[in-house]
C-alpha cells in the first residue's frame, strides 16, 4: 500500500493495531468519533499529498524564492496548493471545533502531517509555522487578540512565523537585542532584527503575523527578561481589515541547501521606527509562552526526520525492484546467467532492511509522542494525567534529535542504493537528503536537545518520567523473552534497557561528585543510545502484535509448512506486512541494540581528549 511517500498500511497499524487509539473514543474529547471517520480523513490527507502537494517538490525546488523590491515570492506552483490546503481545513484539524478545527487525535493529526512533509516538507512548512503562531494567541492572547488575528490564521487567510533567532545571538536566545518601547496606548514599539526566520516574509497570504521575542526597556537581562509581542506584517484595523505597514522589512532571504521554496528572511523590525507590537500574555513570561511553539515546532521538525526518511526509503525500494545490473554473486561463474533487480543484491537488501526498520521505528515514536497528547487529554486523574505529560516532555528532545539524525541517514543511505544516479537531480533522493539535513540544525540544534535530554529531563519529577518508560520497556521484554521466534530480540532489548538505565544513573552519580563535563560532553551519544533502545522496544512491541496477527492468518489459511508459509509471505499482502513488521524487530534488535551495551562502557571510560586537546591542535 505504498505511495512512493507513506507506507499508509502501517501508518494504519502504529495507530490502530499498535497504540489501540480506538480507546480514545470513550472519553469525552473523542467520543463522536469511529475508526471508520479518521481513516476518511487520512485517505483524504493521502490524496491531497500524493495528487496536490507533491507535484510540487521538483518545481519549487527548481524556482525557489526570490527577493525583489522588498517583497518575496515562493514558487507559484505552492498557490493553488495552499488554497485546497486551507480550503480543506488542514491547518488545525486536531484543534477544538470551536476555532474552526476537527477535533480529531493529535496522533492522527500526526499521521496527516507525515502525509504533507513527505510530499513537500518546504511546502508544509507555511501551514505549520501558522498554526503555531495561532495555537500561542488561542493559549495567551486576550479575546480581542483572537479575534484579531487567531481566527485569520487558524484559517491559513493569513500566515504566521516565530522569531526568536538574532544574528548576534543564534541559540543563545537570552543574548537577544530586540527592543520594546513603551507606548501611551499599552502597546510597544519594536525595534531589532531577526534572521532565519522560515516563512519571514512571501506571497501566499496578504498578512503574516509574528510572534516576536523582544524585551522592554529597563527589563533584566537573559530569558527571564524576555517577553512576546504580535507584530503584524501590516497593522490591522478595528473592523479587521487590513492598516498601513507596520515597518517589518525584509532584509533578505537565505540561499539553502534544500528546502528552497521555504523562504528564509532576515526581517527588520522598526528600521523607520514605525513597528508595533501588541504584548501576548504577561511581561517577561516570553520564554514561557513561546516554549508552546519551540515544543510544537521541535515535534514538527521530528517529523520532517520520519517523513523525509519515509519517502526516500519508499523511492529506494521501488528503484531496487526496477533497476537490473549485474547476476548474483553466487552465479558470477555461470556464463549464462542474467542480471537480476538490484534488490536481489545481498548488500542492497541489508540497506534495504537497516532503512525500513529505523523508518518502522521513528513512526512508532513519533506517533507514541503525539498520542500521549492524547492521553492528557482524556486523563481521568491527576497522577495518570502527569504520567502522559511526563512521557511528552521526554521524547520530545529524542522525537527531533533522533528523528533526524536517523532521517539523515536514511536519506543517504537511500541515495547509495541508486547508485550515481542517485545524486543526480534526476531521482527525488538528493532532494531528499539536502532538504532533510536543516532538520538537525534548526528548532534547537540536536546538540541543545541532547543538553536538553540529559540536563533537564532525566531528572524531571525526581526521575519518575524515566522510570515509567523503563517499566514500560521491561514490561516489554519480560513476556517476550522464551517466545520461539522474538526471544532473541527481548532478551537484546533487556541489555541494552538495562545498560542505558545503568548510564543514565552514572550520570546522576557523576553530577553528584562534581564531575558535570561526562554528561555534557557524551550529551549527544547519550541521546542516541536512549533513542536506539525506546526504538527498539517500539519494534519488538509491534513485532509481537505482528506475530499473533500472522499466525491467526497462518491457521485460517492452513499454512501449517513452511513452504507454505512463506508462499503466503509472498502472495498475501496481510502476511507479508506482518513478517516484515516482525523482520524489521529482529534486525534492528540484532544491528543496533547489540551494540548499546560496549557503547554505554565506552561513554563511561570518561575519555576528555576532547576537552583536553588544544584549540590549536586542531588545526595544524
Amino acid at each position: 500500500m505504498s505511495n512512493l511517500l507513506v507506507n499508509t498500511r502501517d501508518q494504519h497499524f502504529v495507530l490502530f493495531e499498535q497504540l489501540g487509539i480506538e480507546k480514545l473514543f470513550e472519553s469525552e474529547p473523542f467520543k463522536d468519533f469511529t475508526k471508520e471517520d479518521l481513516l476518511m480523513i487520512m485517505n483524504e490527507a493521502e490524496k491531497l499529498a500524493v495528487n496536490v502537494i507533491a507535484p510540487t517538490l521538483k518545481e519549487s525546488d527548481e524556482e525557489g524564492c526570490h527577493l525583489k523590491d522588498g517583497k518575496v515570492s515562493v514558487p507559484k506552483c505552492y498557490r493553488e496548493p495552499y488554497k485546497k490546503f486551507c480550503e480543506g481545513g488542514w491547518i488545525n484539524p486536531m484543534d477544538s471545533p470551536d476555532v474552526g478545527g476537527q477535533g480529531i487525535p493529535a496522533s492522527v493529526g500526526f499521521a496527516n502531517m507525515e502525509l504533507f512533509g513527505a510530499a513537500c516538507y518546504a511546502f508544509a512548512m507555511y501551514p505549520g509555522l501558522t498554526h503555531g503562531a495561532a495555537g500561542l494567541i488561542h493559549s495567551y492572547g486576550t479575546e480581542e487578540q483572537q479575534q484579531k488575528y487567531m481566527v485569520k490564521l487558524f484559517s491559513g487567510e493569513w500566515a504566521g512565523t516565530m522569531c526568536l533567532t538574532e544574528p548576534g545571538a543564534g541559540s543563545d536566545v537570552g543574548a537577544l537585542r530586540t527592543s520594546a518601547k513603551r507606548l501611551p496606548d499599552g502597546k510597544f514599539l519594536i525595534t531589532g532584527t531577526k534572521c532565519f526566520i522560515s516563512s519571514g516574509d512571501h506571497d501566499l497570504t496578504p498578512n503574516i503575523v509574528h510572534p516576536v521575542l523582544a524585551r522592554i526597556e529597563g527589563d533584566p537581562p537573559g530569558t527571564k527578561g524576555i517577553s512576546i509581542f504580535i507584530v503584524p506584517k501590516y497593522r490591522v484595523n478595528d473592523d479587521g481589515s487590513l492598516g498601513e505597514f507596520n515597518d517589518v522589512k525584509t532584509g533578505g532571504i537565505e540561499h539553502k541547501m534544500g528546502i528552497k521554496g521555504s523562504a528564509t528572511a532576515t526581517l527588520n523590525f522598526g528600521e523607520d521606527g514605525k513597528c508595533i507590537g501588541e504584548l501576548l500574555g504577561n511581561e517577561r513570561e516570553g520564554i514561557k509562552i513561546m516554549f508552546q511553539m519551540m515544543n510544537e515546532a521541535r515535534l514538527g521538525t521530528g517529523m520532517q526526520g520520519l517523513d523525509l526518511g519515509s519517502a526516500a526509503f519508499e523511492h529506494a525500494v521501488a528503484y531496487a525492484k526496477e533497476r537490473v545490473q549485474s547476476v548474483p554473486v553466487w552465479e558470477m561463474k555461470n556464463p549464462n546467467a542474467k542480471a537480476v533487480a538490484i534488490i536481489q543484491h545481498p548488500d542492497v537488501r541489508r540497506k534495504l532492511m537497516w532503512m525500513k526498520s529505523h523508518v518502522e521505528g521513528l513512526r512508532s515514536l513519533c506517533y507514541f509522542t503525539a498520542y500521549c497528547i492524547d492521553r492528557v487529554r482524556v486523563a481521568q486523574t491527576a497522577e495518570e494525567k502527569a504520567k502522559w505529560e511526563g512521557f511528552l516532555d521526554l521524547m520530545t528532545p529524542v522525537v527531533k534529535a533522533y528523528s533526524t539524525d536517523k532521517g539523515l541517514l536514511i536519506c543517504s543511505m537511500a541515495m547509495d542504493v541508486y547508485g550515481g544516479y542517485g545524486y543526480c537531480q534526476e531521482y527525488p533522493v538528493e532532494q531528499y537528503l539536502r532538504d532533510e539535513k536543516i532538520a538537525t540544525i534548526y528548532e534547537g540544534t540536536n546538540g541543545i536537545q541532547a543538553l536538553d535530554l540529559v540536563g533537564r529531563k532525566l531528572g524531571q519529577r525526581k526521575g519518575a518520567n524515566v522510570m515509567n518508560l523503563a517499566a514500560m520497556i521491561q514490561a516489554n521484554y519480560a513476556k517476550l523473552k522464551n517466545h520461539a521466534e522474538l526471544g532473541k530480540a527481548a532478551r537484546s532489548l533487556e541489555e541494552a534497557a538495562n545498560a542505558c538505565l545503568e548510564l543514565t544513573m552514572f550520570f546522576a552519580q557523576a553530577g553528584k561528585s562534581g564531575d558535570f563535563f561526562l554528561p555534557i560532553l557524551n550529551a549527544c551519544k547519550f541521546l542516541e543510545l536512549f533513542g536506539d533502545v525506546i526504538v527498539g522496544h517500539f519494534l519488538l512491541d509491534a513485532a509481537a502484535i505482528a506475530s499473533n496477527k500472522l499466525e491467526a492468518i497462518y491457521e485460517a489459511k492452513g499454512a501449517t509448512t513452511i513452504g507454505r508459509k512463506k508462499g503466503l509471505q509472498r502472495n498475501d499482502p496481510e502476511a507479508a506486512f506482518y513478517s516484515g513488521r516482525i523482520a524489521s524487530a529482529k534486525f534492528f534488535a540484532n544491528e543496533i541494540l547489540t551494540t548499546v551495551k560496549a557503547r554505554c562502557e565506552a561513554v563511561k571510560a570518561n575519555d576528555r581528549t576532547p576537552l583536553e586537546i588544544t584549540d590549536e591542535a586542531f588545526s595544524i
